[in-house]
């Protein structure tokens, strides 16, 4: 990809951003502005806002990246996604409207008339909205560091400083228009490159992908690893290895590997022949994405289906309970207006998850090195360079990298103003414009200082543990806290901490290693042993407890 390309659409998309804060600071005049936009967004606008804050960089590359590893199976990930929309619809968006809060704190001590409960909320939308921006952070520092070689810091500073600037200029005004852009451009950024690479496709012939044997490399390969990994072979195979493989060191020589498990340290160059399948890999360190992305694997079929169940009501509540997506229908005018606006973002969202698995399935064809190297979310970064090539790949990668830039940024800012609204409020004891843009400040700092400290955090682990404990903590206190009025403050409060810290104690301290040293309890309330990390029971566990 030419990186001057790449670069300009980034700028773009940056200057862009600051545009539409500074046109937010000039139509923002009250704290009602900042908080709720004066709850005056129509369904149209407010609906691209939510879908723009909510597609992340997890949709806009994630989805790709797990159909090229995993195959069309892995189409049940945003299905759940976008259910969590259909629960809101009927059961929270009219209602969270009329109730008249600014933020779930407001909600839940205007519900349950109790300083307690709101204060234990507010600790709730801090650790989901830090968590969830994490790896907005991280992932904007791996793309800016493949699109230019920059340090891994670099990308997430430069997220942290627009995002502060266009929420701190206009807070809910300001990032009502970004995020509603961000939304079409990343839309555009996926939809036009479609057309040029399925015509490239038809161009060659329209070969097809297979997702019941391993990829194959299409012409001679090289692949250099960034990191130690152990290959599995199904049969032997030919390689040219320069680097340490199976304790042994090689200086580009055909090495033949049996069928099994082989050991290949970090910085080794295997040259594969055309035809050649794709080894599977996973990582030395631990127990790879199969842990959690791989529902419908293990030996008991009818585990399978229950752990696939299982992450998908995860998804769809935890989705329900996320604060950034809550706090857009405060902006609705009415109960009405907020349903309709969560039609249109079913809409919007859906036509969205149409384009991703298109370059999951090309990347199969046409990229399969990215499954052996650990990079299947670049995907659809690299494919318009590789099928289209010249100069209109070149471009329509551009258009691809500043869609890209625009998911962090749009979920980023969401999760700002999420977290400033409750930091002003509860946490800060000034009062007015000034005060609301030094919480600002505070909440994008937290993150991005986790973000340059702790590289190596999983990116999915700390993706899943935002919606996990979004899902065990505001999902019940909205439904139950809506439609049941025996809802008391000592059982509002019960559930989360007896739910959250028990499990994402020990996934923050082991990162997903597996179940805690004393076994775990699951949905079911019963407390299993230790189990290998990748028994059918771990993933079983692993699936109720959010990834």
């Amino acid at each position: 990809m030419n990186q001057t390309y790449a670069l300009t659409a980034v700028a773009v998309v940056v200057l862009v951003t600051v545009l539409l804060g500074a046109l937010g600071l000039r139509i923002s005049r009250t704290t009602s502005d900042f908080y709720v936009a004066s709850r005056t967004v129509g369904p149209r606008l407010n609906a691209a806002a939510i879908s723009g804050e909510y597609l992340s960089a997890a949709s806009f590359l994630g989805v790709a990246g797990l159909v090229l590893l995993q195959g069309p199976q892995m189409l049940w990930y945003p299905v759940g996604y976008t259910a969590g929309y259909l629960v809101l619809l009927v059961l929270v968006a009219a209602p969270l409207r009329r109730s008249g809060a600014y933020t779930l704190p407001d909600f839940a001590e205007a519900r349950l008339e109790s300083q307690a409960v709101r204060r234990i909320a507010v600790l709730f939308v801090l650790g989901v909205g830090w968590l969830y921006l994490l790896p907005q952070l991280q992932g904007a520092g791996l793309t800016l560091g493949i699109l230019t070689g920059a340090p891994h810091w670099v990308g997430g500073v430069v997220v942290a400083v627009v995002v502060t600037a266009a929420v701190a200029a206009g807070g809910m005004r300001s990032i009502t228009f970004v995020q509603a852009f961000q939304y079409w451009l990343k839309l555009t950024a996926l939809l036009v490159p479609v057309f040029f690479l399925l015509a490239a496709w038809v161009g060659d012939g329209a070969p097809r992908a297979t997702f019941d044997a391993p990829a194959v490399f299409r012409e001679h390969t090289a692949v250099t690893l960034a990191e130690d990994v152990r290959l599995s072979l199904d049969a032997p195979l030919t390689v040219t290895v320069t680097g340490r493989v199976d304790g042994h060191v090689y200086e580009g020589e055909p090495v033949t590997l049996g069928a099994g498990h082989h050991s290949v340290r970090a910085h080794a160059r295997l040259a594969f022949a055309p035809d050649s399948p794709v080894p599977q890999t996973r990582t030395e360190a631990g127990a790879g994405a199969s842990s959690w992305s791989e529902p419908l694997s293990g030996d008991r079929p009818e585990l399978r289906l229950y752990a696939t169940y299982g992450l998908i009501l995860a998804t769809f509540l935890g989705t329900m309970g996320l604060p950034h997506v809550a706090v857009r229908f405060y902006t609705s005018p009415n109960g009405r207006a907020a349903r309709r606006t969560t039609l249109v973002v079913l809409g919007l969202v859906g036509a969205f998850y149409l384009l991703p698995p298109v370059y999951g399935v090309l990347g199969r064809i046409y990229a399969p090195e990215l499954a052996l190297t650990g990079e299947a979310d670049a995907a659809v970064l690299v494919l318009p360079a590789r099928m289209v090539g010249g100069t209109a790949g070149e471009l329509l990668g551009a258009l691809v990298a500043g869609g890209a830039f625009a998911a962090f940024l749009s979920t980023a800012s969401g999760l700002t103003m999420a977290v400033a609204g409750v930091l002003h409020q509860d946490v800060l004891s000034a009062r007015g414009v000034g005060s609301f843009r030094v919480a600002v400040l505070v909440a994008i700092l937290v993150p991005l200082a986790g973000s340059v400290a702790a590289t190596d955090v999983p990116v999915a682990d700390a993706v899943g543990l935002a919606f996990a404990v979004s899902a065990s903590s505001f999902c019940p206190l909205l439904v139950l806290g809506i439609w049941w009025r025996g809802l008391t403050p000592p059982g509002a409060v019960a559930g989360p901490p007896g739910d959250v810290v028990p499990r994402g104690a020990p996934r923050l301290a082991g990162r997903g290693g597996g179940p805690p040293p004393g076994g775990c309890v699951c949905a079911l309330g019963r407390r299993h042993g230790r189990w290998h990390p990748d028994s059918p029971e771990a993933r079983i566990c692993a699936g109720v407890h959010g990834g």
